[in-house]
């Protein structure tokens, strides 16, 4: 991902400068192709001037046509979190977007390649939320606190757009920061029990190691992420509830994947989670 003219720093200014019909019709493309996989147009080469608070209007608008035909938010996933992500689209913090509750494929199910539009693999750690989390001001130790237990788990990236538009940060955060799906692994371990901060993980495609990382590249702890991402829900008017799956942040490259490929994670002492793409 590589941003181009009009990217902007994440945080935004307050201000949602386009019309809420555009807001509107924006969300309802996006949901349809979700929907139908008839992808649309990416809202920055819709209109050139969009901004980090209109992209977050759009999500926001797309949340509510879902709750609306029936999907309920089963948590949220945090992207952006490595320096190099950042740089590359002209934020200077993450950015999120909502993880719904069609979303989950389960360990030993393949998944159609044919329903995605442009995936690719990132390996991440899932926090499973035991209480309420809410901002503002909350740290790392509310987070341990309010943590049941963290698993491993594969987020499939992907977008609904037909191709890239000039602000690509805008355009990631208006379609759920890019989320696609979650494969969770079967292997919960509590935070005091590990230190997630020196936790590896590999990624292989069809037995191949492709890429390798550590879990200190997101934020230099995940746990930070959660805090930051806590403190961010409370400037919209929402926190992390109990049950909610939260993805901190990929520590590997994000891989491209295609049909007849198998994508294995493991992680030092939490095992390891596969994924089975099909035609």
């Amino acid at each position: 991902m590589v941003g181009g003219p009009g990217c902007e720093k994440s945080g935004g200014t307050g201000v949602v400068t386009l019309a809420a019909a555009d807001i509107q019709k924006i969300a309802e493309d996006i949901w349809h192709a979700e929907q139908t996989g008839e992808w649309t147009e990416a809202p920055s080469n819709r209109f050139p001037g969009i901004t980090v608070d209109d992209g977050y209007a759009i999500g926001t608008a797309v949340r509510d046509l879902k709750i609306a035909a029936g999907r309920s938010i089963k948590g949220h996933k945090i992207g952006l979190t490595s320096k190099a992500m950042r740089d590359m689209t002209g934020a200077t913090e993450p950015d999120y977007g909502y993880i719904y509750d069609d979303w989950f494929v389960l360990e030993g199910e393949a998944i159609q390649r044919s329903r995605l539009n442009h995936p690719m693999i990132e390996v991440e750690l899932a926090f499973v939320m035991k209480e309420e989390l809410k901002g503002p001001s909350v740290n790392v130790a509310d987070v341990i606190r309010a943590t049941d237990f963290v698993l491993p788990a594969l987020e499939i990236v992907d977008s609904r757009y037909k191709d890239h538009g000039p602000n690509m940060l805008v355009d990631s955060i208006a379609d759920t920061a890019w989320c696609g799906g979650v494969v969770l692994g079967g292997n919960p371990v509590r935070l005091n029990d590990v230190d997630i901060r020196r936790m590896g993980a590999s990624l292989s495609v069809n037995g191949e190691i492709i890429e390798t990382g550590a879990a200190v590249a997101v934020m230099s702890n995940p746990i930070s992420a959660v805090a930051w991402l806590a403190n961010t829900l409370h400037k919209f008017g929402t926190s992390m509830q109990p049950g909610d799956v939260i993805l901190s942040g990929s520590f590997v490259r994000a891989v491209p994947f295609d049909a007849n490929q198998s994508l294995v994670a493991l992680f030092d002492g939490l095992g390891e989670v596969t994924l089975k793409v099909m035609e």
